[in-house]
């Protein structure tokens, strides 16, 4: 293990979380806040820590796959420790497992809040908590490969450890130019929801943090009833717009755009996965129509499609209370929370590519059943499927599923109600956000006990790092390489 290059990899990581903690300082001290201090101080810490080991090191060229793999966790855990400082020193509402929680939540663009009252936070601090969606949103650590210099060695490691195998699928591209692709279209959206959503009414301010949440599919607000709080049908359209579009693998958009063969229309992954969403768009508004919920099919419509399309990109935002809606509907938006988005997007979740490729699995064996010795190829988008691929993302649905069972569990023996329990288990590996119960959509955690958040935020974690980074720490063979 390299502990050198470990440690200049999370300097670098640090340095790009105090340029936002500097830009939050500049907020707060513009609008006289008492939370200046305690971003100056954070983003003071921040740099020192990233600055020595940034200019002690030297480069190392030969960056193994378990250095990528730990710098990959540690920086996530770095960043989430230093970005719950300003919270701490702010006080309030926030003790240690709170600021926690809602550190952990911001970086793994979750959203889920233990916030009571979020239009008290200062703006200061509200820009930061939404930077940490922001830079979550597309990995701390694909910025910090993309700005900083380094290797070429040490950025094909990290890319590796960052971009799951499905997801480079469709990035037909050398390494660099897989970094510029993320990070053109991430800054390209979030500039384009700004102006659009400026346009529509929103403060600039309000803007900027909103699309810094919908483009990271995170969730946070700086309202206490979310989106309902403008109760504008534009601002709605225009955040649906850039969910759906978030959701969708970045490759795709960028090639889109480019005009090239493969993208959003001729992938038939992308395809399905929009007819699913619309399928589940119109089930749900349905019901919410014909079960009185709206006496208006308008209405109906507009706030069930908004909730599906928030948890199917794992975004979290809420115009509508869904606590109280009909168990039909709870349980479709309960589906989409668990399969989310499309991999290579800021989505969390499942993934609906393993969904697609699940379901595509199950014919494959049916066919296999009715002719044993066939030789049977399963293709996505004209490419083979690989047996071992086959068995890693089955693998991978079985562990998510498991994983959702145990935290129930332990939430339960708290003596949390089963639906809070499940649904915050589902919402926080899924990095959603809201469930139902005492967390519902227009709800918060911070009524659940310490023990629970700080399980939660695990959960969190293990969602954002697609749980098998965080397993491979305690294998015999990852430390043996």
């Amino acid at each position: 293990m390299q502990t050198k290059a470990i440690s200049k990899q999370l300097g670098k990581i640090l340095l790009f979380n105090s340029f936002f903690l500097f830009i939050s300082f500049l907020i707060s001290l513009y609008y006289d806040e008492s939370s200046d201090m305690d971003l100056l101080i954070t983003g003071i810490v921040a740099f020192i820590l990233g600055i020595i080991p940034v200019l002690t090191y030297p480069k190392v060229r030969d960056m193994k796959f378990s250095d990528g793999m730990l710098t990959v966790v540690l920086g996530w855990i770095s960043t989430c420790l230093v970005g719950m400082m300003p919270y701490v020193m702010w006080g309030h509402e926030f003790s240690i497992a709170n600021a926690w929680f809602e550190s952990v939540s911001g970086f793994t663009t979750t959203g889920s809040t233990i916030l009571n009252d979020i239009e008290s936070l200062p703006k200061g601090l509200l820009f930061w908590r939404s930077s940490t969606h922001w830079l979550g949103g597309i990995g701390i650590v694909l910025f910090t490969i993309l700005v900083l210099p380094q290797s070429s060695t040490e950025r094909i490691v990290l890319l590796n450890t960052e971009i799951n195998e499905l997801a480079k699928r469709n990035f037909q591209y050398r390494t660099k130019k897989i970094l510029s692709i993320l990070v053109t279209v991430y800054v390209g959206l979030t500039a384009l929801e700004t102006v659009s959503l400026y346009v529509a009414g929103m403060s600039f301010f309000d803007a900027i943090n909103h699309s810094f949440s919908t483009i990271a599919t995170g969730g946070f607000s700086t309202k206490n009833s979310s989106i309902a709080y403008y109760h504008s049908a534009t601002i709605d359209i225009i955040i649906m717009a850039f969910m759906v579009v978030s959701g969708l693998h970045f490759g795709l958009i960028y090639n889109t755009i480019k005009g090239k063969p493969m993208n959003i229309f001729t992938s038939e992954i992308a395809r399905t996965f929009l007819i699913v969403l619309g399928i589940g768009v119109i089930f749900a508004s349905l019901k919410l129509y014909f079960s009185g919920t709206y006496d208006n099919l308008g209405d109906a419509f507009r706030y069930g499609a908004f909730q599906v399309i928030s948890v199917g990109s794992t975004t979290g935002f809420a115009n509508a209370d869904s606590k109280n809606w009909p168990a039909f509907t709870q349980l479709i938006i309960m589906y989409f929370t668990i399969q989310c988005a499309m991999i290579g997007s800021t989505s969390g979740g499942l993934k609906f590519d393993r969904v697609y490729l699940f379901v595509k699995s199950l014919k494959k064996q049916f066919k296999l059943m009715r002719h044993p010795k066939a030789v049977i190829l399963m293709k996505v988008d004209n490419s083979v499927v690989t047996e071992g691929m086959e068995i890693r993302f089955k693998t991978f649905i079985v562990t998510y599923l498991f994983i959702i069972l145990l935290v129930t569990l332990g939430l339960t023996a708290m003596n949390i109600d089963l639906m809070t329990a499940f649904s915050a288990s589902i919402a926080t590996i899924g990095n959603v956000g809201p469930g139902f119960g005492e967390v519902s959509s227009l709800g918060n955690y911070g009524g659940l006990p310490d023990l629970g958040k700080y399980l939660l935020s695990l959960n969190m974690l293990l969602g954002r790092w697609e749980i098998y980074s965080f397993i491979s720490l305690f294998t015999f063979n990852f430390w043996k390489s």
